[in-house]
């Protein structure tokens, strides 16, 4: 991976690049276990907008450093979280949770790919579930610990986890708080692989790169509203939405040029994404 500026040990959020168009983002607040705070929030959503508007970038990775990909939210000190809590007003959200919330993943153009390298609970959790495909290492702790904390299920966990699992085993990890490792997260659908520790990235990396040469940026942008648009429509509706996208699909070169390398039995190139918005309609 080529290494970006601004790339020092001390910020919270590194960014990388590879050759082949894989953004890596990492969180890097080991020291914590890459809780959730504003330093991370600030980095983060900055380091997505700059993959998103790079014509060069097709996929994102997303993976934390050190024993961690995200332990939940920095709540600092017993005392510190008390009188913050216990201020006359309302806690300002936005300092910790940053000014957009996790949903923001599913409305890139670009895939994103969760890498989850070690404990992964509350906002983690909802930040990882909010990515698109969803890698884990061996042994890797998860839980919606929310009622653990006196808490709801926060920043759109109740709207994503359902629609991954099912009704009744979100209600069973949402209502119990429950800690799961990453091989009962394969069995429920919330990982697709569960990777030696040693092997996540090169697994993961292997995945990005193969979809970055292989799959035309401008079908994977419209395939992602898509998904996330019909989740909210009915069959009838999604299969009218379909017809005007896939009628519009047929005007870009990239499906000239997707038929014309399987006939030639070679990898496709295709054009990347001159900007966030892709043509068609949402």
């Amino acid at each position: 991976m080529s290494t970006a500026e601004g790339v020092a040990t001390g910020e919270a959020v590194l960014y990388e690049t590879t050759p082949t168009g894989v953004a890596v983002l990492t969180l890097n607040r080991p020291d914590r276990l890459n809780t959730w705070g504003g330093d991370i929030a600030t980095a983060y959503y900055s380091s997505l907008d700059r993959a998103e508007a790079d014509p060069a970038v097709r996929v994102i990775v997303l993976t934390g450093r050190g024993k961690a990909f995200c332990a939940g939210a920095n709540l600092g000190s017993t005392a510190s979280a008390s009188e913050s809590l216990a201020k006359p007003d309302q806690p300002n959200l936005n300092e910790l949770v940053g000014e957009r919330q996790p949903y923001h993943l599913t409305m890139l153009s670009k895939p994103v790919i969760a890498a989850v390298n070690g404990s992964c609970a509350g906002i983690g959790l909802t930040q990882a579930l909010m990515c698109d495909i969803r890698f884990a290492a061996a042994g890797a702790k998860f839980a919606a610990s929310f009622a653990r904390r006196g808490l709801i299920a926060e920043y759109g966990v109740s709207w994503i986890l359902p629609r991954l699992t099912g009704w009744a085993v979100a209600l069973d990890l949402l209502l119990s708080g429950r800690t799961f490792l990453a091989e009962e997260a394969a069995e429920l659908g919330l990982v697709k692989e569960v990777v030696a520790a040693d092997r996540l990235m090169d697994r993961v990396m292997e995945y990005a790169e193969d979809i970055a040469r292989n799959c035309s940026p401008a079908s994977m942008a419209v395939i992602k509203r898509q998904a996330y648009g019909d989740a909210m429509r009915d069959v009838a509706q999604s299969s009218a939405q379909a017809e005007i996208l896939l009628q519009e699909s047929l005007q870009r070169p990239d499906v000239i040029e997707g038929i014309t390398s399987f006939l030639e039995k070679r990898a496709p190139s295709f054009p990347g994404l001159s900007s966030p918005d892709t043509e068609g309609s949402s």
